[in-house]
């Protein structure tokens, strides 16, 4: 009978830590004495998906917040305490909103099933879905859902650009916002334009100052 992950992966975290320790000697001890992390990493918690792991990085390298379809609300209380500890005080450079492909959420956000307490989770995935339905309805389901997962991308963003620590950051230190598609099927990732012009970010700031 085959080892389940959960013993392999105990097992191979000895190995994992003492290669780690050979190869890079000084990150452990680095890592104990606090984060300097320039990534804030906002995904979904898909399995398929470890950010750290394919953008071939450290520990130490990426802040992350992780949920079902990496969807923002803009009342949640967990999202919004990473994004502000993760700017003001952790000052990373960047903050990145992942989706990806055959993303279970999108799916299901596509669809009209009962998922219980994924319903209220996913409404504002099916709140774009209806915004774009006549977009969405003419296309293929697997390149619909790949639309849906670069909308919810954008929709992000858009909530992430209007909290004030992030709107200050960009503006006092030059933070930067991006937006990426993951493809399972490849491993590889791609940047989606959401570049806000220097109009768009200082009418943005003006309307957050003078509130």
């Amino acid at each position: 009978m085959s080892e389940d992950r959960y013993a392999t992966g105990l097992r191979l975290n000895k190995e994992w830590a003492a290669q780690t320790a050979r190869s890079h000697p000084e990150l452990f001890p680095t890592l104990a004495s606090g984060q300097t992390p320039q990534i804030l990493w906002i995904g979904c918690s898909d399995s398929r998906c470890p950010e750290t792991t394919f953008l071939g990085l450290q520990p130490g390298d990426v802040f992350v917040h992780r949920n079902i379809a990496n969807v923002l609300h803009p009342g949640d209380l967990s999202s919004s305490a990473v994004i502000e500890y993760a700017v003001q005080y952790l000052r990373v450079n960047h903050v990145v909103v992942c989706g990806h492909t055959s993303c279970g959420g999108v799916a299901a956000a596509l669809g009209n099933k009962n998922l219980g307490i994924l319903d209220p989770w996913l409404f504002p995935l099916r709140q774009l879905r209806e915004r774009n339905l006549k977009l969405l309805q003419s296309m293929p389901s697997e390149e619909a859902a790949g639309k849906l997962a670069e909308l919810n991308v954008r929709e992000g963003l858009n909530i992430v650009k209007q909290k004030s620590v992030v709107l200050n950051a960009i503006r006092e230190r030059g933070l930067q916002l991006h937006g990426l598609i993951y493809d399972v099927g490849s491993g590889v990732l791609s940047e989606l334009d959401t570049e806000d012009s220097e109009e768009v970010i200082r009418a943005r700031l003006t309307a957050f100052h003078t509130e």
